[in-house]
């Protein structure tokens, strides 16, 4: 089969590469899906787990993608829940060959019914920005009614979903961005917008969570608006910074059937939008992600028509 491989960590995107694999089997639990679309993280190469399993041995060249809509085409032995030939989208093991391919197989459990009304492409985008989203402000955040909620890079895959969620939660939400992204943010549901290269983000005042998808300065300057009791939740790795008054929950997204099942069910009934940004083929998606462009959300490659 045909897959985007990361050959060599030293090269980076230099070493992607579009190369014949073998098709996967299914272990223990496992489905086998036919890969209809995928999702792409633009940061993926800089994760240890798309170089060396979970022993710390080298496994390339690895297969990306981790988010993957598409449909069931074997079970493995003690599978249960999915059938073959349902439509399905989730989220691959960070340590298995991914989701950039015409084939993946992965636990069941990491996959959720895909509604026919739902595009493959569609289904393909949520994965990780939806449940980045979800798990960040409900599980981790705690978020309620009447909260006010900074959710930077707004405009992005991720915090367009953290908006919209928040608003649905009953939060005031303030956006962040750079200047070009103001529209984009406040047609997301955004109560207010600050553009972080011209406004001052201290004039924003206390707030409850801090949505953090940026790190480093933003991040330490977002902690010191946490008023008593509130939290950073942040998505970008582990961080010593804390607010003086609140907490800090730094987290790696887990796939979550139900929370899938939550999330796709507000697409449909119109509840959530999607941000998709550059659709490509499988043929093209090494040009693709390999491009200095900036990125306005969802990079997804369609695999299969």
């Amino acid at each position: 089969m045909k897959a985007i491989v990361a050959t060599n960590p030293e090269a980076e995107l230099a070493g992607l590469k579009l190369m014949e694999r073998p098709e996967p089997t299914a272990a223990i639990n496992d489905v086998v899906v036919r890969v209809h679309a995928a999702g792409f993280v633009n940061t993926e190469l800089e994760w240890p787990s798309t170089w060396t399993d979970r022993t710390s041995h080298d496994r390339t060249p690895s297969i990306l993608g981790h988010e993957v809509a598409g449909v069931v085409t074997a079970l493995g032995y003690g599978t249960t829940g999915l059938s073959i030939g349902q439509r399905v989208f989730g989220l691959a093991d960070w340590y298995r060959d991914g989701t950039l391919a015409e084939y993946v197989a992965l636990e069941a459990r990491n996959l959720a019914p895909l509604p026919g009304d739902i595009d493959f492409t569609v289904g393909a985008s949520l994965p990780i920005s939806g449940l980045t989203a979800w798990q960040g402000l409900f599980q981790h955040g705690r978020v309620q009614a009447g909260q006010i909620v900074l959710a930077h890079g707004a405009a992005g895959a991720v915090g367009s979903i953290v908006t919209q969620l928040a608003k649905e939660a009953g939060a005031y939400v303030v956006g962040t961005g750079r200047t070009a992204d103001r529209q984009k943010v406040l047609d997301f549901g955004a109560n207010e917008f600050v553009d972080l290269a011209n406004d001052s983000l201290e004039d924003i005042g206390s707030v409850d969570l801090v949505f953090d998808v940026i790190g480093g300065d933003i991040q330490k300057r977002s902690a010191a608006l946490i008023r008593t009791g509130g939290t950073l939740v942040t998505a970008v790795g582990p961080t010593d910074v804390r607010p003086a008054n609140g907490s800090t929950v730094d987290f790696v997204v887990e796939a979550d059937r139900n929370q899938l099942s939550e999330i796709v069910q507000r697409v449909r009934d119109g509840r959530l939008r999607t941000n998709v940004g550059k659709i490509t083929t499988l043929t093209d998606a090494v040009a693709a992600l390999t491009s200095t462009e900036r990125r306005a959300g969802k990079t997804v490659i369609r695999v299969l028509a």
